[in-house]
């Protein structure tokens, strides 16, 4: 990352992309730590693990009965699942799967301590036994629904290869369940999803899309393939996304709520992976089956694909772009205006990457009438909507010609903007003030005087002022330079203030006066 300017914080430079000329640090890329719309967010999550509970009839026991009996059921069950005879060893498997089935703290420790993982792996083997081999995933699969640390004991069980090899049962019901242990597996981190990958996971999921299977199967394996993407550190490799967009793109074209709101989010994942990962996925073709999706109805669509192109805008120039010349923008009024905040913010965010491009993606903004709703937000919607609405605006005014940036002073910026200067957030306020800085710099000598008076009458030129003092020295620079140039008033207290600056930006380097007065530097 190209270095910011001074009076750009280390936070705002690692949340932006490479631009070029002196705009790199414009378009910001979603980071972990500023976005509200987080993997594990209540309905619009895609679950990374999860466990199969036991079907009513098997729960007829209270929690309390079973978790008592839990220790002496298992010490037998240990025993029987070792049984030659088929039907006893069955029924003890069958038994602990029951267990691990609970919907309240089942016994997955107490289960691996007594190394019925290995009777588990040993019996997926058992083709003669399809309903040995069905329970026996499935307690794999519970397991594998737990903490890192029970899925790693599942997967050092050597468990992975040989559910994958249960892919090819002609029984629908234990592919089914080895798909769903496998997702449980890769759902873990990148290091369990990248073994899958070598072991050859993909092709098979690509056969169950291929065949005419249940719809409850597909979305299973759709899952499985939403776990695939999810991780970018590192991100799947580019030759594993290669084979299975074509996937992805097919089972976008299903109404099954399920299987639109998986798709979508692999795709959401896909394109948060740099800019090499994003021209993967646009060179399949995906992305105006992408765009369509902003227009649904349910929000546990749009908020994947609002993700997905948002993501895309933060790459580069040329495929930010290409979403744009596929009419993107008509979707955005009413996104704009969504009754969901987050997908408002997400919005923005959107619309920010886009001003921070070049000046031909600045007017495509413009043009669309966009940006009264951007103002709108900046003056009226909650902080967090704010604070993109601001980045939205700071971005056009250091990208944007004159006569843009005249257009949005035209529709009523600036007190939004002065507004916002009595916030106590450190990087709101700066780029606030470089906002306002901008447009000052940027306005013809004919109209400054107009600007500055409305900054006046807004109150904007005493939060600028009392900002002066503010403890961030960025801030009071910014102010204090701002108030230099623009609001001129050749007062005592300006020049007080302005001796006061140069002091602090000097203080225990004045040779001269310490030698003068013979005084003692200051001690921290």
């Amino acid at each position: 990352m190209d270095a910011s300017s001074s009076k750009t914080t280390s936070t705002r430079m690692n949340s932006y992309k490479h631009h070029g000329k002196d705009l790199s640090e414009l378009r910001r890329q979603r980071t972990q730590s500023n976005i509200t719309l987080r993997k594990k967010q209540r309905e619009e999550q895609i679950q990374v693990k999860r466990n199969l509970p036991a079907e009513e009839s098997m729960t007829d026991e209270s929690d309390n009965d079973e978790k008592s009996n839990q220790t002496k059921d298992l010490n037998d069950l240990a025993i029987r699942a070792r049984s030659e005879d088929p039907t006893v060893r069955f029924e003890a498997i069958h038994a602990v799967r029951k267990l691990l089935s609970m919907g309240h703290h089942p016994p997955i420790n107490e289960v691996i301590q007594m190394d019925f993982l290995s009777l588990f792996v040993r019996y997926l083997t058992f083709d003669q036994y399809p309903d040995l081999q069905f329970e026996s995933a499935w307690a794999l699969t519970n397991i594998a629904s737990g903490d890192s640390q029970q899925t790693q004991a599942v997967a050092d069980a050597n468990a992975l290869p040989y559910l994958l090899r249960l892919l090819q049962s002609p029984r629908d019901n234990v592919c089914e369940q080895a798909v769903w242990a496998i997702g449980n597996l890769i759902g873990d981190g990148p290091t369990l999803r990248d073994n899958a990958v070598d072991l050859g996971i993909i092709q098979p999921l690509l056969k169950f899309i291929q065949k005419d299977i249940p719809v409850i199967f597909l979305r299973n394996v759709t899952w499985v393939i939403v776990n695939l993407c999810r991780h970018k550190d590192p991100p799947l490799a580019f030759h594993a996304v290669e084979e299975i967009l074509p996937a992805i793109k097919y089972v976008l074209k299903y109404t099954d709520m399920a299987i639109l709101i998986d798709s979508t989010w692999a795709l959401a994942y896909l394109l948060d992976c740099g800019n090499a990962m994003i021209q993967i996925v646009l060179d399949s073709g995906v992305l105006p089956d992408i765009i369509k999706l902003l227009a649904h109805t349910e929000v546990r669509i749009v908020t994947p694909a609002l993700r997905a192109i948002g993501n895309i805008v933060t790459g580069t120039d040329e495929q930010t772009q290409l979403v744009l010349n596929h009419g993107v923008l008509a979707y955005f009024p009413k996104l704009l205006q969504h009754p969901r905040e987050k997908i408002k913010k997400e919005a923005v965010w959107f619309l920010s990457n886009i001003t921070a491009g070049n000046k031909e993606q600045v007017q495509a903004v413009i043009n669309a009438q966009l940006i009264p709703d951007v103002i709108h937000h900046l003056q009226n919607s909650e902080l967090s909507i704010q604070k993109e609405a601001v980045w939205c605006i700071s971005n056009l005014t250091l990208s944007g010609t004159k006569e843009q940036i005249q257009y949005i002073v035209s529709q009523h910026v600036v007190a939004p903007l002065c507004n916002l200067l009595q916030k106590q957030d450190v990087q709101m306020l700066q780029v606030c003030l470089d906002a306002l800085h901008n447009i000052l710099k940027q306005t013809p000598d004919d109209d400054l005087e107009t600007v500055i008076m409305e900054i006046e009458e807004c109150g904007g030129l005493d939060k600028i002022e009392a900002l002066q003092i503010h403890p961030n020295k960025d801030i009071y620079q910014q102010s204090y330079d701002i108030i230099d140039k623009f609001f001129p008033n050749d007062s005592d207290d300006d020049d007080m203030l302005s001796a006061n600056l140069n002091t602090e930006f000097s203080f225990g380097n004045s040779n001269e006066n310490s030698s003068n007065n013979n005084a003692q530097p200051f001690q921290f």
